[in-house]
């Protein structure tokens, strides 16, 4: 029945009234290189061609038989792309979340609510051809950019672990041999927003060429209280050389580094228990939460709410945010062309100094990281051998993570240090049987080793008030945690290790409060093996015109968690069904592409924050369900006249958890969920079901529509244009509370440009959001005070921008 569906909806679309679609002349080759449409639309006769590297070979995104979006650089910088998440508006099925320590990445409802160092991310983020393992290191790489290639769907054969959603692919602008050229743009807008990017490649020598490119970004924060700012600086040095006919060698670099106060939450309200009625009810918070968190107002509204466990209301969050963020890389290029075919050769080494203080989820982080990486890949793509073309390579990728985090609560308070190290050996090969000139059979496995250690010790501390006044905790002169770097750095006593509970004074007098201290010790060791595969079928209806058909599988490694009863986790799997047709009509004027999936989710890893069986509240991942996932995307672009382009993409996705279930500790009241809690007696814990529930952050319903007009005046140009995205409601937090469902949503944008037809300059101006559409993109509860807090949409932004190039 599954493949039923997936072909019904391709047929039915490639069978559309109106669209005729070219057959070849009997014995007539298909033409499968991009030529003919790039000297069309060189010609200004038709729709451009974008060229990627997504399966691992130059080809034409029209001519790649896999799911992907891809955003050339020229539109990156048009839209003023500087961070990762701005990539959803060009992106249907994809979803990424900033937070104060990094970007939370899902494709079509697969990935994590976490950037923790125990948890992998489920989409692959790859920069220059190299994989970042972390995603607090996806910042600082938007600029000068080729392109964005964004796959959908598992890649566990080209791209291995940890691509269970997918990839997302970021590849810049390389050096060009013996050409000298440049270019630089500069935009200023509202909230003091600077952007200045500029790069130059000069030549050396007719076989190469030296490129050097940066950016720099500056605003204030869209928060009231000076949060969610953007401070990046970001330098990239390339040389590429030919040093034989046969030999080409590129060498790379890059620094970027990360500071202002950084993405930030606004409170959104809290919930209180009602044990007459046995339900939670939910309390709108009396702040907008644009506000953030520190401005007067939001601290007004703070030390209304509970400190949970301590008996008393929180006090004002005394922190100043910051953050200083470096990221460093290193990477080469060889490729050594032979008789047989080229082999290329990949050693790559990043790094990552983290030091920040983050309102995390409205109270205070304070963590300092480093994370190291390096890897070596190498492959080797055959020449045809007959019918049979063939790429096959080996992955080695070595990391190590030293983190040191303290976090307050206000009634808890965690001092944490961690040592995380993986290795992981990953030997693969693809294989495409051409079975005639038309059609293609595409096999490929991976077989993939994780091994992983995990070390270090955690202290907590938590405040419980001894005291009741109606049966209601109530301690108003116990102390809270302030965020401190150590025990030893606390305004009160904390008891040694081992020690029983202490008392807690203030001023001698006792508050009717116990400090109680906890420790914990982790040595662990995990393997996980796992081989994925690839199954295709590409067949092509004409020169232009293809179908095709594949099933992939896709592994997210185990892992660990510093949590009592849930230690280590175990892989997720996912396979995937795609039947897709990639299509240009009309003398290359009119671009269609169709795409159906079916996608299947298994031992499905989440993470949330929340009791473990000890009753720490800590952050715990684990395997707890599966779920379908299925649609069709619908891609069109139409040149209706040679100055007139007009695009849309719509995405109809049915994402449902099969099963998804977890416990929760017994702290007295039911757990705060969305879902179905039951009580199980025996254990003093809640069984909590989620099944039938949407996955995270998946919308029903999305769509982009996008037109350009370019009018010619003489020897100038006069571009407007427009765009519009409409994304539907979905889950944005791990509990399903009715609050984290976003509404559904437009948001607009426009601009208008002015320059020589040659593209030597332009002036333009723009403005985006022009809705103000300010609704939340991530959403979480803090499990000791049950306050919702959000992270929301940048807001109206507008300004202008000059550019350049020779």
């Amino acid at each position: 029945m599954m493949r039923e569906w997936l072909v019904t909806t391709v047929a039915s679309a490639c069978l559309m009234p109106g669209i005729a679609l070219a057959q070849a002349a009997p014995g007539e080759a298909i033409i499968r290189d991009p030529a003919s449409a790039e000297e069309s639309a060189n010609n200004g006769a038709g729709l451009e061609e974008i060229i990627v590297t997504a399966q691992r070979r130059v080809e034409s995104s029209q001519r790649a038989a896999v799911a992907i979006n891809v955003v050339d650089g020229a539109a990156l910088l048009k839209a003023g792309v500087t961070q990762a998440d701005r990539l959803n508006e060009q992106v249907p099925a994809l979803s990424i979340q900033p937070t104060s320590t990094g970007n939370l990445i899902f494709i079509r409802g697969v990935g994590n609510f976490t950037l923790t160092q125990n948890s992998d991310p489920a989409t692959a983020f790859n920069y220059d051809g190299v994989y970042v393992g972390r995603p607090t290191g996806t910042v600082g790489v938007f600029y000068d950019l080729e392109r964005v290639e964004v796959l959908k769907g598992p890649q566990g054969t080209l791209y291995g672990r940890n691509a269970t959603g997918g990839a997302i692919n970021v590849i810049p602008t390389q050096p060009k041999p013996g050409e000298f050229s440049g270019h630089g743009s500069l935009s200023y807008g509202n909230y003091d927003s600077l952007i200045a990017e500029a790069a130059v490649n000069i030549p050396m020598g007719d076989d190469g060429a030296l490129r050097i490119s940066g950016m720099r970004s500056k605003r204030d924060g869209y928060n009231r209280d000076g949060t969610s700012d953007e401070d990046i600086a970001a330098l990239r040095v390339q040389l590429k050389a030919r040093l034989a006919p046969n030999l080409t060698v590129r060498l790379a670099a890059d620094h970027a580094n990360l500071g202002g106060v950084g993405t930030s939450v606004g409170y959104d309200g809290s919930y209180a228990y009602n044990p007459p009625s046995g339900k939670y009810v939910f309390r709108p918070a009396s702040v907008p939460a644009s506000d953030g968190v520190l401005t007067p107002l939001a601290q007004a509204y703070r030390i209304t709410n509970s400190a949970g466990p301590a008996g008393r209301k929180l006090d004002p969050l005394a922190i100043t945010p910051y953050q200083n963020n470096h990221f460093y890389g290193a990477n080469g290029l060889i490729e050594w062309t032979t008789p047989i075919g080229t082999l290329s050769v990949i050693p790559a080494w990043r790094y990552s100094k983290l030091d920040y203080l983050a309102t995390s989820g409205a109270f205070g982080a304070l963590q300092h990281e480093t994370d190291e990486q390096y890897s070596l890949e190498a492959r080797f793509s055959g020449n045809r051998v007959g019918r049979i073309d063939y790429t096959i390579g080996a992955l080695y990728y070595h990391e190590e993570i030293l983190a040191d985090i303290a976090l307050s609560t206000s009634a808890s308070a965690v001092f944490s240090n961690a040592r995380y190290v993986t290795a992981s050996i990953a030997p693969f090969g693809r294989l495409t049987l051409h079975l005639d000139d038309r059609v293609r059979l595409v096999g490929g496995i991976r077989y993939t080793e994780d091994r992983k250690r995990f070390a270090g010790t955690t202290i907590s501390g938590a405040i419980v008030c001894q005291l009741r006044v109606g049966g209601v905790p109530t301690c108003p002169n116990a102390p809270l945690f302030p965020v401190a770097e150590s025990p030893a750095q606390l305004p009160f006593p904390f008891p040694a290790a081992g020690s029983p509970p202490a008392p807690l004074r203030v001023g001698g007098v006792p508050t009717g409060a116990l400090l109680i201290r906890a420790d914990r010790n982790d040595n662990q060791r995990l393997t996980n093996r796992r081989a994925t595969y690839r199954g295709a079928i590409e067949f092509d209806l004409a020169t232009q015109s293809m179908l095709y058909a594949s099933v992939e599988t896709g592994y997210r490694s185990g892992g660990f968690s510093a949590a009592t009863g849930f230690e280590t986790y175990d892989p997720e799997f996912i396979t995937a069904y795609t039947v897709g047709s990639k299509n240009r009509f009309f003398d290359n004027r009119v671009q269609l592409n169709i795409e159906g999936f079916w996608w299947e989710y298994k031992d499905q890893q989440v993470s949330s924050v929340r009791p473990d069986l000890s009753g720490r509240i800590t952050n715990i991942t684990q395997n707890i369900g599966q779920s379908r996932i299925r649609g069709i995307e619908v891609e069109a672009r139409v040149l209706a006249t040679p100055t007139t382009l007009i695009s849309g993409d719509v995405q109809y996705l049915d994402s449902r958890n099969k099963s998804f279930t977890y416990v929760n500790q017994n702290n007295g009241v039911p757990p705060l969920t969305g879902c179905v809690s039951k009580l199980d007696t025996a254990a003093n814990r809640y069984d909590v079901d989620c099944a039938g529930k949407p996955g995270f952050n998946s919308p029903k319903w999305t769509f982009n529509i996008a037109a350009q007009q370019t009018v010619h005046i003489g020897d100038f140009d006069l571009v407007a244009s427009a765009d519009t995205q409409y994304r539907g409601s979905r889950y944005l937090g791990f509990l399903y509370l009715p609050e984290q469902r976003a509404p559904g949503v437009w948001r607009s944008n426009a601009q208008v440009s002015f320059g020589p037809a040659d593209g030597k300059w332009s002036m333009a101006a723009f403005v985006r959001n022009i809705e103000n559409n300010r609704t939340p993109v991530y959403s979480a509860t803090q499990p000791i005070a049950n306050i919702l807090v959000s992270t929301r949409a940048a807001p109206r932004t507008y300004g202008a921008r000059a550019a350049f190039k020779f």
